[in-house]
């Protein structure tokens, strides 16, 4: 355990996501008014989309640099191993996004163990590869509830705790360079992940003079266990010609790397965006293959 919070599934389900409205949460302010900051905010991180990939890393990498860091994910059982991997420093609540009442109970939790000065927006992901005139509708809506609407809801019920935070807190999402460059078959979710670089950058700009950081981190091609695999429906042999024969793609703990960097930086500083993508791709058109 860490910082007074319990492991816990705020839904009181186990491993599914699913929500019980019979949640027993206090009734401390989601927007942390009133909330004191104590002494374990200076380096206390919310991580979300913690159960896999960049999220987990960014979880491993910040537990390393002395955060303490409460996870957040859907899957417990991920969460449970996770957060007993990096001992005291680590605890967890079991939240859906996509959710509003299982989000609410989820920062509720989290302020019981006190304030936050950093919260790491990893969840989301890419559903289907098909052009825009056979694309599905569902998709498409999935990809924005959880991208663009999951991280505006956790942001805004944070945001004011994270503004108490001693010097200021960090508001950090990982969004990908699929917002900046589109590309033919990811309309649906480029368009996610444009509109969430939008929403960091105008948050940016409607919090200056605020004691808060904006920080946009864009990934290229990284090479994850899931991010592939969950976008093609389970088709492995799909997924893994994503990656063949490029020398080198980028790993989740880069990218975990560089969100620790800019989190570390003196909160004069404000990285306001970072790109990242492996020496092998110049943009997700000009990417180098190796030939056998």
């Amino acid at each position: 355990m860490a910082d007074g919070m319990k492991h816990t599934n705020d839904s009181g389900s186990n491993d599914s996501g699913s929500n019980n409205s019979s949640g027993n949460a206090s009734a401390t302010n989601s927007n942390g008014n009133g909330i004191n900051a104590s002494n374990n905010t200076a380096k206390r991180a919310v991580v979300t989309g913690a159960s896999s990939g960049i999220g987990a890393a960014t979880v491993r990498e910040l537990a390393a640099a002395g955060w303490t860091v409460v996870a957040l994910a859907r899957r417990e059982d991920r969460l449970r191993e996770l957060t007993e991997s990096v001992g005291a420093a680590g605890s967890y609540v079991v939240c859906d996004l996509t959710d509003e009442a299982s989000t609410q109970r989820a920062v509720e939790e989290i302020l019981r163990g006190g304030g936050v000065k950093a919260l790491v927006n990893c969840a989301g992901g890419a559903i289907g590869k098909d052009p825009v005139a056979e694309a599905s509708l569902d998709d498409w809506r999935a990809m924005y509830e959880l991208n663009v609407l999951g991280t505006l809801r956790i942001t805004q019920k944070l945001l004011s705790t994270l503004k108490q935070a001693p010097d200021g807190g960090t508001v950090l999402i990982v969004s990908s360079t699929a917002g900046i460059e589109p590309y033919e078959g990811g309309a649906g979710y480029c368009a996610s992940k444009s509109a969430e670089r939008i929403m960091a950058r105008v948050l940016r700009l409607e919090q200056i003079g605020e004691p808060l950081r904006v920080i946009d981190i864009a990934p290229g091609l990284v090479k994850t266990e899931e991010f592939s695999v969950k976008r093609f429906g389970g088709d492995s042999s799909r997924a893994a010609a994503v990656y063949e024969g490029v020398p080198d793609p980028l790993r989740a703990e880069d990218i975990a790397q560089a969100a620790r960097w800019a989190l570390d930086q003196p909160d004069r500083i404000d990285v306001d965006s970072i790109v990242v993508r492996p020496r092998a791709e110049g943009s997700y058109t000009k990417l180098y293959r190796e030939t056998r």
